[in-house]
């Protein structure tokens, strides 16, 4: 029984006491009774009621949140839920189309700002500066020809691929477009692996995903990340080292999706942009060394030449110090064998006094021992 109909029994049991004021008291009680028990149905009918509307709002609660399961894992975004005042064929429910299509405005904006974020980020590496040509840093900032563009993504897949027990297997990716989106879906079958990504430039590698192992054989490993610096390799690691005993099979999904048009000219402008103010940083650098290096040069210039002026007057000296050494030299000798001749004749006498009578001699040596002794 209704609560609308215990109301109007309600009401029709008070107009008859008021038209039959005089009615036993027996039949009063009964129709007190009768009331009691229809006020107990409509409560318990109210209650089920009430059950059966919750039940109905966890129902509609469980499917929206496996519909939300789906779309996280690609499928189509949940409806909007009815308004619970309204009945079911007056609700109204958010078209999915207009959902997705929120999703994918708000994935694209994160997408251009990360890659505007990686666009300003760049800077020159240090060997582009350093090469004496002045043409790979150009190549470099210019990038993609735009006419030979091709904006279609590319796609890397393999299926059950065997990874050796105590084994490595490494799928190296080349990218050459700033900006491209690189989404990627791992799946092991049966057992765990081990999986990490590491991107490698010519000035060092980055790791983008730690090398991990993951229960791939119950949830595939999925992620996307955005490619900021090119030339790039990406190395897509599965990693089985660790296991003594069995090999594992993966399969693997890597798409890359470069950026629009637009995009790569708007990244050729921030890398002109990162690049001239390097060159120019760079180039103000080297006048004021260079500056300091021609002062440095020109007083070291001065000097030599200075240096070369004394070292001529010091050779003119020194020229006419040999000279006068030379001539030296031979008055010695000239003089050291004049001596040696003289000392020899006045001890050992001439050679042609020998046997002869020298009496002046004798007497002019008698006349000075006699004049000495005097």
């Amino acid at each position: 029984m209704s609560t609308e109909t215990s109301e109007e029994n309600l009401e029709s049991v008070i107009e008859e006491k008021e038209e039959e004021s005089e009615e036993e008291e027996e039949s009063e009680e009964e129709e007190e009774e009768s009331e009691d028990e229809d006020e107990v149905e409509s409560e318990e009918e109210k209650e089920e009621s009430e059950k059966e509307k919750e039940e109905s709002d966890e129902e509609n609660e469980e499917d929206e949140e496996e519909s939300a399961d789906e779309a996280e894992d690609g499928g189509e975004k949940p409806k909007a839920k009815a308004d619970d005042n309204e009945n079911d064929n007056d609700s109204k429910t958010e078209p999915a189309s207009a959902s997705v299509s929120l999703g994918e405005d708000a994935e694209a904006a994160a997408i251009a700002e990360a890659t505007k974020a990686a666009y300003d980020n760049y800077k020159p590496s240090q060997s582009l500066l350093k090469n004496s040509s002045p043409y790979p840093l150009i190549r470099a900032v210019d990038g993609l020809s735009l006419k030979e563009y091709n904006a279609e993504p590319s796609v890397f897949a393999a299926k059950n691929v065997s990874i050796p027990l105590r084994g490595k297997f490494s799928v190296p990716i080349h990218v050459t477009s700033s900006g491209s989106v690189v989404d990627y879906t791992v799946e092991s079958h049966r057992y765990d692996i081990g999986f990490g990504i590491v991107a490698e430039r010519e000035e060092g590698a980055t790791i983008v995903k730690e090398n991990l192992r993951a229960d791939a054989h119950l949830q595939p490993i999925t992620g996307r990340f955005l490619v900021g610096s090119v030339p790039c390799a990406l190395l897509f690691t599965f990693d089985n080292e660790y296991s003594w005993f069995r090999e594992k099979k993966i399969t693997y999904t890597v798409k890359i999706t470069p950026p629009s048009i637009e995009s790569i000219s708007d990244g050729r402008k921030a890398r002109a942009k990162s690049a001239l103010s390097a060159v120019s940083n760079d180039k103000m650098s080297a006048e004021s060394r260079l500056e300091r290096v021609h002062s440095e040069h020109v007083a070291l210039v001065n000097e030599i030449k200075s240096l070369e002026k004394e070292l001529e007057e010091k050779k003119k000296s020194m020229s006419v110090v040999t000279k006068e050494e030379t001539w030296l030299k031979e008055r010695v000798d000239l003089r050291t064998v004049q001596e040696t001749l003289l000392t020899k004749r006045l001890t050992d006498g001439w050679e042609d006094e020998v046997g002869l009578e020298l009496t002046n001699g004798t007497k002019d040596a008698d006349a000075d021992a006699h004049r000495a002794e005097i």
